[in-house]
Parts: C-alpha cells; structure tokens; sequence
C-alpha cells in the first residue's frame, strides 16, 4: 500500500516526521543539560525547540491522517495506523502542556512538573515509532509498489496528479 500524498515521488508524511521529532529530542538534551548546568541560556532553546516541534507535529499529524484514510478497513495495519496517531496527538498534547507551564515563569524555567511532560512525552514518543516502524517495515504501509533495490530514481517517470485539490507528483 503506498502513501496518499508524495512530493517529488516521496510520501510526505514521513518526510515531515523528522521535524518534530529532531526539535522534541533536542528539547529534551537541552532541558536534561540544564538540569546539571542550570546554564540560563538552555530553557529558552528548549522552549523554542518544543513551540516548532508542536507546528511540525501537528503537520505531519495532517498527512498521516491522509495516508491513514487510505489503508484498508479491518486490517491490522488500520488498527497499529489508529494507535500510531493517537499516540503522535498524545506527545504533541503532552509538549504542548511543557511549553504552556514553561510560559508560566518569566525566564521560560522549567518546572519539574513542565519537565516531567516532556520526558512522558518522549517515552511515548518512542512507543509510537516503533508503531510506525510496525507499519512501514512489518505491514508494508507506505512503501512504493515498484521499490526494490534496483529501482530507478523516484524523480523519473513522475507525473502530476490531483490529491485533495492539491497538485503533488507522484511515481507512475
């Protein structure tokens, strides 16, 4: 089952994942550096790490929704798909919640509590990927039909096509 939606023949939500995720990591190695530094300069990265992780987060929440609809009813890989992307709302929820409490304190300090929401939402983080793994390397969700490892590049043999009144390119 390929995804719904490519750019320049690569599905786009898995293009957009790295986002969040990369912004959400850095915020919790800043956050855990400032623990044993207390370098004041350290909240605020993290603070801003987490503000564009929650906009990538929710992003690529859109497109994997997209691709979501696309999989068959009463399948394995629809149910895995559900708790995926609950799970991915869940962690964009749980950091939101960090980054009101650390708008709390003047100097964006996080609060143990503000702390402990982003660590809880890392963790989940990691169960939601390996649901996504799950998906991609187990139940072959998203894969191009022609891959393999001699396939020609994805940017040959791409034509226009309209997906949810948007123009994408996606592979023959």
């Amino acid at each position: 089952m390929q995804s719904k939606i490519k750019l320049f023949g690569h599905p786009v939500h898995p293009l957009l994942i790295v986002i969040p995720l990369g912004l959400f990591v850095a915020s919790i190695i800043f956050d855990t550096i400032y623990i044993f530094t207390k370098n004041p300069l350290l909240p605020g990265v993290s603070f801003f790490n987490i503000s564009l992780g929650i906009i990538g987060g929710l992003l690529a929440a859109i497109f994997g929704f997209l691709d979501w609809t696309s999989i068959p009813a009463q399948t394995r890989a629809k149910r895995i798909g559900v708790w995926h992307g609950l799970g991915n709302v869940i962690v964009v929820v749980l950091f939101s919640v960090s980054w009101w409490l650390r708008m709390i304190y003047p100097s964006l300090i996080p609060s143990v509590l503000a702390l402990t929401f982003s660590y809880l939402a890392i963790v989940l983080g990691v169960v939601t990927a390996w649901l996504g793994g799950e998906l991609v390397f187990r139940l072959n969700v998203g894969p191009d039909r022609d891959a393999s490892l001699n396939a020609t590049s994805s940017l040959l043999e791409t034509k226009q096509t309209d997906i949810t009144e948007k123009v994408v390119y996606s592979k023959r």
